[in-house]
């Protein structure tokens, strides 16, 4: 079996570590633990590993956020991977900082990386994985926010919540999206 795993971010020095970039540091996490790395190709930045039986291609989009549909649909075709088999990496400010919740399907939640994904695959029937970066910001002030570098409380918490992560986005491939939400949902 095959998955797509998509990490969302934005391209650039500019915009490295900051909160909604989460979905690239993830698959940072991940390769650098699994000791492979990313090479650049088309529409993006892609890995490829095993877990088990699994298949995984590893894509950070260079497509900037608001295109990212583009760069998931071709390698969707590409590899001829299923769109339940796809999984996004994404930031959500309507989760406090550090949850991790999986869905089989939503709305963009005003998330324009994931609205062009819905756009590009003509459906939001795809599986996410939305890692929390909190909403600590005055009114007016989001796109400053989401895409301001983490507090230094929240750098000492990052690490151990991406391997939550990590550990969700194994649990997806190995075991299923219920048990992947069933274990980590609440967690």
């Amino acid at each position: 079996m095959k998955y797509l795993i998509v990490g969302l971010g934005n391209i650039g020095a500019e915009y490295r570590n900051t909160r909604h970039n989460i979905g690239f540091m993830i698959l940072d996490a991940l390769a650098e633990a699994s000791n492979i790395t990313f090479a650049t190709e088309r529409y993006g930045d892609v890995a490829r590993m095993r877990m088990k039986n699994r298949q995984l291609v590893l894509l950070k989009p260079s497509t900037y956020m608001n295109l990212s549909g583009n760069a998931v649909r071709y390698w969707k075709e590409k590899e001829g991977i299923d769109t339940d088999h796809i999984l996004v990496l994404v930031d959500d400010i309507a989760l406090p900082f550090g949850a991790v919740r999986i869905k089989p399907r939503g709305s963009d939640a005003g998330h324009n990386g994931l609205k062009n994904i819905a756009q590009m695959l003509g459906t939001d029937a795809y599986p996410r994985l939305r890692f929390g970066i909190g909403n600590d910001f005055p009114r007016g002030c989001q796109v400053d926010y989401v895409l301001g570098q983490f507090t230094p409380e929240q750098r000492l918490q990052l690490k151990p919540r991406i391997e939550v992560a990590i550990e969700a986005l194994g649990t997806f491939c190995l075991a299923g999206i219920q048990t992947a939400m069933n274990t980590y949902n609440n967690k």
